[in-house]
């Protein structure tokens, strides 16, 4: 049972944050071919989601094919394991976890496809303040959700705000670190990461496939030529 409810969590974590209904999803500037990005969306998400968050299916060796040598991933990133080769683990115990926030923070290594990198992107800038709120805060991508605002500080103070529309719309009322459009690329650069760690042979297999395509585009003409040939003076 309990390993079934932990893949429960990994294919659907919406569980551990709650549920929403349809929303607006914006544009997520997702491009595995970025490296820089990719580097950068890597070292937010050791700095802050991996406080609580794992993510067990990637492994810090595979962080080479960004660009980053062996050493650089030990000195920047490597602050809940001791080796290279390891996976990418939290420290938090599971019963802090479920004590803190209701559940387990759930494991990130699938959440790009099971939730869609367009809903992580507009999740992680769609917090405001809520007192009603146990975290004193909450999210219009998700009510009532369980996850604190850990980038506050970059984004700064939203609130929901009644519109004519009936339904509200979010006001930044106090500025973080960041203005909106570097807080979006702050943001843009974790889900890119996230979407990498989902799949980090997508952009090899695509690859692959487009060569596999110019193949069978070659041998089709080839094919032609050859039947042509064949039964040419066949009437």
């Amino acid at each position: 049972m309990k390993k079934f409810l932990a893949i429960l969590l990994l294919v659907f974590p919406g569980f551990a944050f709650g549920a929403g209904g349809p929303v607006h999803l914006d544009s997520a500037p997702v491009n595995l071919h970025d490296k820089l990005s990719l580097q950068r969306g890597a070292q937010i998400f050791v700095n802050n989601c991996l406080n609580c968050h794992s993510a067990q299916y990637m492994r810090y060796a595979r962080l080479t094919d960004l660009g980053l040598s062996e050493a650089q991933i030990t000195a920047n990133l490597l602050f809940t394991s001791n080796k290279v080769g390891d996976p990418m683990t939290t420290t938090l115990a599971a019963s802090d976890g479920k004590e803190w926030f209701g559940v387990n923070p759930p494991d990130l290594s699938l959440v790009a496809r099971s939730r869609g990198s367009d809903w992580l992107y507009t999740y992680m800038r769609s917090f405001y303040r809520d007192p009603a709120a146990k975290s004193g805060w909450n999210n219009t991508v998700f009510p009532n959700v369980g996850m604190p605002h850990i980038f506050w500080e970059y984004q700064g103070d939203q609130a929901l705000k009644a519109s004519d529309q009936g339904a509200g719309r979010l006001v930044l009322e106090r500025p973080g670190k960041l203005s909106p459009a570097e807080y979006d690329r702050y943001v843009g650069d974790l889900v890119n990461f996230l979407t990498y760690v989902g799949e980090p042979a997508r952009t090899k297999r695509v690859q692959v496939g487009i060569v596999v395509m110019f193949f069978l585009a070659a041998f089709f003409v080839i094919t032609l030529l050859l039947k042509n040939e064949y039964w040419k003076d066949v009437r």
